[in-house]
């Protein structure tokens, strides 16, 4: 008599913060989707290539962990909280889903949370998509909506278990966890979806709590103890929304000291913040020279907009351009001082790659 194979279905990923990371992948389901199929795809992939810090790298040198790890970690506690919060949403919403699909839902909402992060993250917002109108996360909700919807409904199963029959995940149920512009549910979302949103856009939620474990481990930052299953374990909705018990107030306090050293010693660390404004002064130029596209109009274009992308192709310039300045002259067969001759791109690029380079070194 054979058992029942526990594993299918399911895999482990090792992670430095949470030790295994569970998730589901393909089963032999025809139309099924898993969580393996939108890691592997080609929008969730670009986030390896988008650091996780934009300029503290560059300070704590450690620090070269990407989106894609830390999105990773923010599904595992998005998990974590639906595993404890379920009996407590289902008390006061009879109407609630499954335990499963709350468990899937708040599992993609951290998953994808980060899903339109640009090149140097946050300073890329201001610095480029704030010209359109835009931010990361409008284009992580278009994303969501344009890209990745039809694996997003096609999910069946949370790792612990299959929905009921019938249910399915609304992508736009995810716009509206991620999206901190969206305070207010829409009126075709069900009543218990507004109960979940702290837990993405909240004063404790799955992506701090994951990125300040992260950054602190990845830069070598002693932040103190942080207790995330204590938080987590006292944390129940109630009438009034997410509630912390009295239980967990000192580990949530604590969170918050280590949350205030990350950024004070970390995201806003005084070098940090001045490769920040060495970059302002050129980072508008440069980046309309690499990336001349309206992301309003086209959004297949930035699949490729990462910060590899972008600092290999600044590196580029600059080898054209002295190739170019070594050149013999047409006409006078010497070889050309002023670079004149290189033309004004690759002229323009080698005095912003030159500049780059000065700020990481500050």
């Amino acid at each position: 008599m054979r058992g029942v194979d526990t594993y299918q279905g399911r895999g482990l990923i090792a992670d430095p913060i949470h030790q295994y990371i569970l998730y589901t992948r393909p089963d032999g389901v025809p139309g099924e989707a898993t969580e393996q199929d939108l890691l592997d795809s080609p929008w969730m992939q670009r986030l390896r290539r988008v650091p996780q810090l934009q300029s503290a790298r560059w300070v704590f040198p450690a620090a070269e962990h990407s989106r894609f790890q830390h999105s990773l970690g923010a599904m595992h506690l998005a998990g974590r909280f639906a595993q404890q919060l379920y009996p407590s949403l289902k008390a006061e919403f009879p109407d609630a889903p499954s335990a499963a699909l709350l468990e899937e839902l708040l599992r993609m909402a951290g998953l994808l949370h980060d899903i339109g992060h640009g090149p140097f993250g946050h300073f890329f917002d201001d610095n480029f998509l704030a010209d359109f109108g835009l931010t990361h996360e409008i284009l992580g909700q278009r994303i969501i909506r344009e890209q990745i919807g039809d694996l997003i409904r096609g999910l069946r199963r949370s790792p612990g278990a299959p929905f009921e029959p019938g249910e399915a995940i609304n992508p736009d149920w995810i716009c509206y966890l991620m999206g901190k512009d969206r305070t207010r549910p829409e009126a075709e979302h069900p009543r218990w979806l507004a109960h979940l949103k702290p837990l993405l856009s909240g004063i404790y939620t799955a992506d701090n709590m994951d990125y300040v474990l992260r950054d602190s481990y990845m830069c070598g930052v002693a932040v103190g103890p942080i207790d995330i299953e204590r938080i987590i374990y006292y944390s129940f909705f109630s009438e009034k929304g997410l509630t912390l018990d009295r239980g967990g107030i000192q580990a949530f306090i604590m969170f918050l000291n280590a949350r205030f050293y990350m950024y004070t010693n970390v995201y806003y660390h005084r070098t940090t913040r001045g490769i920040d404004l060495h970059l302002k002064e050129i980072f508008r130029d440069t980046i309309r020279l690499i990336f001349p596209h309206d992301l309003n109009k086209d959004l297949e274009p930035y699949l490729h907009l990462t910060e590899w992308t972008l600092l290999e192709e600044v590196a580029r310039w600059q080898d054209v351009g002295r190739s170019r300045s070594a050149r013999p002259s047409a006409r006078s067969g010497g070889t050309s001082s002023t670079g004149a001759s290189s033309g004004a791109c690759p002229t323009r690029s080698s005095s912003i790659s030159s500049s780059h380079a000065g700020a990481s070194a500050s």
